[in-house]
């Protein structure tokens, strides 16, 4: 006699041991056209706060043992997804997912306000919106075919090293206000995995000043990969050193074996989009979270 079996999923934290295997899923589910979802750059930036700090923050859903969705908690209230493209349209996964989100006591995400970013899979999405979810504030994806060559971009850009840890460290505190980022931070950084396909780039003027600085993270050759973060020093914008850092990115990328470049930013933030825009990238339909409230 031959039975049906609908195997079980299973939501946990990987663990330090489990975080390569975890970054190795994404790598493996990027593809273009497909929309913009959690990238294993994404788990190398976070890599920033350290190996346990990560592994904390990640969730990775497994059915027989098998992968089929990573989350990183992106702060305590907003888990960032990513799923298995062969199991986008699952209806038993997307059941699980919903489930899981919506019961603090799965360990996933706190009772009261939460924000889901889940931009792959009708199932769950439709199942997000079943249970009351309403759309958040829209982001805009962006992406550059790499299939052509990039061209120069017009400043002097060097790959970041150990020895150069403290200028990039200091190019990201200059950019973003809030941003703690050290060299101690960058190093540890750079020894996760996520990072073995990697680089950090930092531009400078004509004075031989740091004027703008970006990461890239590639998924293996012919897969999109990421610019995340990439940020202006304060003191030096309005000289289209962010087009030149974003196009020098786009070229490092290329470099890696990456067939598109991608990045998405809030859609309030106009001034970024230009900036992408002008370093090549085109603007694709906005996404948008979905927001439980309290």
């Amino acid at each position: 006699m031959v039975c049906d079996r609908i195997m079980a999923i299973v939501v946990g934290t990987p663990g330090v041991d489990g975080l390569t295997e975890a970054v190795r899923a994404l790598r493996e589910w990027q593809c273009d056209g497909a929309p913009v979802q959690l990238h294993p750059g994404d788990l190398g930036w976070h890599w920033r706060f350290g190996a346990e700090v990560t592994a904390a923050a990640v969730r990775v859903w497994r059915r027989d043992g098998r992968m089929v969705a990573v989350g990183l908690l992106d702060g305590p209230d907003l888990l960032r997804l990513a799923i298995d493209p062969d199991a986008q349209d699952d209806e038993n996964l997307a059941r699980q997912l919903a489930a899981d989100v919506a019961e603090p006591e799965r360990g996933v995400l706190p009772p009261g306000d939460a924000y889901v970013e889940a931009r792959l899979g009708a199932a769950f999405q439709g199942r997000l919106r079943d249970d009351g979810w309403e759309v958040d504030e829209p982001w805009t994806p962006l992406s550059r075919d790499l299939a052509e060559p990039v061209g120069d971009c017009g400043v002097r850009v060097e790959v970041i090293g150990p020895e150069q840890a403290d200028v990039r460290a200091a190019v990201q505190r200059a950019a973003f206000e809030k941003s703690s980022f050290t060299d101690e931070a960058w190093r540890v950084m750079a020894a996760g995995p996520a990072y073995a396909d990697a680089q950090c780039l930092v531009a400078y003027d004509g004075r031989n000043d740091a004027v703008a600085a970006v990461t890239v993270w590639s998924a293996g050759p012919g897969r999109p990969g990421l610019l995340e973060p990439m940020g202006v020093h304060r003191g030096h914008r309005g000289h289209g050193y962010g087009t030149a850092i974003t196009v020098a990115a786009a070229a490092a990328l290329q470099e890696l074996g990456s067939s598109s470049a991608i990045v998405c930013t809030p859609s309030a933030n106009l001034g970024g989009i230009a900036t992408y825009r002008a370093a090549g990238f085109r603007e694709l339909p906005a996404v948008r979270d979905f927001r439980r409230g309290a």
